[in-house]
């Protein structure tokens, strides 16, 4: 997987028009891109502008992914895109994302390895700010084994990445973790790539959130494979719908005590 990092600079504007250089090490290219339209236009033709055309995907994500009032001349950014990246199967759900002794890469369920399989799932209850989260493991002999937490977190997004974390803390082998959180499957796999080359900044030029737990559950992941699958909320799946119960009914226990 080759990783090519670029910056921009915002060197012009008009309206909702912006030129914005991109550059790397030996070229540069200028586009124009359209905040309200979200129209994209390359104006020079180099080596540089065919990558970004190649990869056109991945460059307009970044530009649409940019919230409007970060648009500004003299707003400068790193960031780096995936030469050949497969967008299509990153993005089906239906696939698992590995990481593989650091390697990064997608495959169908049919290719999945005949390893453990971990359920993760949090519960938050917004009105008493409570939280708690369940591990649910399916051995290779389909027994089940749980393990339920309290949390002090105060989203549902982190305590996800929480419960991710631990289970990979507790069980040290490879594993298969199947998660309904898109935050987590897409941060671990996509997006901590992207961060890590821009000092762990986001398109918007904000530090991302939970650096320091990114930054462990990448390394909880070393020297070993770990799969990432998809699963449905509430959509009558025995493993993901038991994990959610426990994680609730664990969060209940606490949601009105001091």
């Amino acid at each position: 997987m080759f990783i090519k990092k670029l910056k921009m600079n915002i060197i012009e504007s008009k309206n909702n028009l912006y030129v914005i250089r991109i550059y790397d090490k030996n070229q540069s290219v200028d586009v124009n891109f359209d905040v309200e339209k979200k129209e994209l236009k390359i104006l020079d033709n180099n080596n540089l502008s065919k990558f970004l055309i190649e990869n056109e995907y991945q460059f307009r994500k970044l530009l649409h992914n940019k919230k409007p009032k970060t648009y500004y001349v003299g707003f400068e950014l790193d960031f780096s895109i995936i030469d050949g990246k497969d967008i299509a199967a990153f993005n089906n759900k239906k696939n698992i994302v590995v990481k593989d002794y650091g390697d990064i890469k997608v495959i169908k369920d049919s290719e999945k390895m005949n390893i453990t399989e971990i359920y993760t799932d949090g519960s938050y209850n917004e009105i008493t700010k409570k939280g708690a989260y369940c591990i649910l493991k399916k051995d290779l002999d389909g027994n089940y084994e749980s393990h339920q937490y309290k949390s002090i977190f105060k989203d549902s997004a982190t305590i996800e990445l929480q419960a991710v974390i631990k289970a990979l803390e507790i069980y040290n082998s490879d594993l298969r973790i199947m998660t309904d959180s898109q935050y987590v499957r897409k941060g671990i796999t996509e997006w901590m790539v992207h961060w890590k080359l821009n000092d762990w900044r986001t398109a918007n030029g904000t530090k991302a959130k939970n650096i320091k737990k990114w930054m462990k559950l990448e390394k909880l992941c070393e020297g070993r494979r770990v799969e990432f699958g998809h699963v449905k909320a509430h959509n009558d799946h025995f493993e993901n719908e038991y994990c959610d119960l426990l994680a609730r009914n664990e969060r209940e226990s606490i949601d009105y005590k001091d």
